[in-house]
């Protein structure tokens, strides 16, 4: 049987329990539809082609995509990329629709266990991802680019969540162990180059590589986080800490290969590895920042009397090396015609923030039935993001262009989607 202070605690916690829910629905529903976040790119027709862009990237876009393109004839351009931005924020569990049912509504039991059952295992993640390029020019089988680039990842043990929804219950174990956060921001500039290193009539074969000059603004990663409370007759017992390293600058590199292969006038085939070597140094204003707490046998009457224990520090650290995500791209496309379309496999080294060891698919098509106003749509699947329809369209007027796409969820309706997503690009040809 409970004693009076484990009802109290209890009673304490109901009270409190509206206002975990009005926090949990407020700050990770929201979050997904007020952030920003880039698929792959600042380039909005790959967004638009759910980022099956391997064998159809041209100019300024094969640089980042694949490299090797810039050796074929069909794959080169002589533009300047004015501006570029990709932005998008997603998370593993809720929907727009989500958000429009369960904010500022009263949550029943049965609406708490459908939150609850909307999170994997695992907990709920969300990704964000921010890119932004300007200054980009391509010549031929040249191209320099410049751009600046910010990734975070962050999941919640969805004990956590469980604890905002329903609050401390008699006999319950709150876990915190498998939450985890990592976010870097830096700025490159990139110079790329492709060449045909075999020629038989439409057919060529084509090498190339991308080197990026890295500039790091920031870091902060949880390195060790793990923690619990349980509630037991004689009050609440708990124990957790939280080690966190950051930095405020650094420097590095990161280089990218690529080969294509032109089959016909027609269809490319085409693969690259994405920072297939890459080192940052952080070297500004290393820190490690820690948290530590404990409390035995806490109750309503005694939490107040210094029944918490904590400690906090936070020392200077020496210098540390990271490395960016690396990634493996095949693709396949048919690139001349008034319909184009792609299709791509996606398949990181390691997961980590940005990439995923599990493949992801996807495929898009083009119709050029009007050259000035191409129409785009696509479809990806699998590894950390979201399955999710994409769209987009551009304006072509003599050698401006601009080009705009969004992507929504499992369906064209942006109800169904899991966060937030769009790119906006514009140059010149010449």
């Amino acid at each position: 049987m409970k004693n009076n202070s484990t009802n109290t605690v209890a009673f304490e916690m109901a009270k409190h329990r509206k206002l975990f829910t009005m926090l949990m629905i407020t700050t990770i529903l929201i979050l997904f539809s007020s952030a920003i976040q880039a698929q792959s790119s600042s380039s909005a027709r790959a967004v638009a082609l759910g980022s099956a862009y391997t064998s159809l990237a041209t100019g300024i876009d094969a640089a980042r995509f694949n490299p090797a393109n810039l050796g074929l004839k069909t794959h080169r351009q002589n533009s300047i990329e004015l501006a570029g931005i990709g932005a998008n924020i997603n998370n593993n569990s809720f929907t727009l629709d989500d958000y429009n049912k369960y904010t500022g509504a009263y949550l029943s039991t049965s609406d708490k266990n459908d939150i609850l059952n909307k999170i994997p295992n695992e907990g709920l993640k969300i990704s964000f991802e921010a890119d932004a390029s300007a200054v980009g020019i391509s010549y031929g089988s040249f191209v320099f680019t410049t751009s600046g680039t910010a990734l975070a990842d962050v999941n919640l043990n969805k004990d956590i969540i469980n604890l905002m929804l329903n609050g401390n219950t008699y006999a319950d174990t709150i876990n915190i162990t498998g939450s985890y956060s990592e976010g870097y921001a830096y700025a490159s500039a990139g110079f790329s180059y492709g060449k045909a290193i075999y020629k038989s009539g439409s057919r060529q074969l084509s090498i190339g590589a991308t080197y990026k000059y890295l500039k790091g603004f920031g870091l902060e990663k949880v390195i060790e986080l793990e923690g619990m409370a349980a509630t037991y007759a004689t009050g609440i017992e708990g124990q957790g800490k939280a080690i966190v390293h950051k930095s405020e600058g650094g420097s590095g590199y990161a280089v990218d290969f690529g080969a294509a292969l032109q089959i016909s006038s027609q269809y490319t085939v085409g693969a690259s590895i994405k920072n297939f070597f890459s080192s940052m140094t952080w070297n500004k204003n290393n820190e490690e920042i820690g948290y530590l707490f404990n409390f035995d046998t806490m109750t309503v009457a005694n939490m107040g009397n210094d029944f918490i224990t904590s400690d906090d520090y936070t020392i200077p650290i020496g210098d540390f090396t990271t490395t960016l995500p690396s990634s493996l791209n095949l693709g396949f496309a048919k690139t001349s015609g008034k319909t184009l379309w792609a299709v791509d496999w996606e398949q990181g080294f390691s997961s980590k923030t940005g990439v995923s060891t599990e493949p992801r698919l996807s495929a898009g098509v083009e119709f050029n039935q009007f050259s000035y106003i191409p129409i785009r749509f696509g479809y990806g699947f699998g590894g950390n993001k979201n399955s999710a329809f994409s769209i987009g369209s551009g304006i072509y007027l003599s050698a401006f262009h601009m080009d705009f796409a969004v992507v929504t969820g499992n369906s064209f309706s942006g109800g169904s989607s899991k966060g937030a997503n769009f790119a906006f690009t514009t140059g010149l040809y010449f």
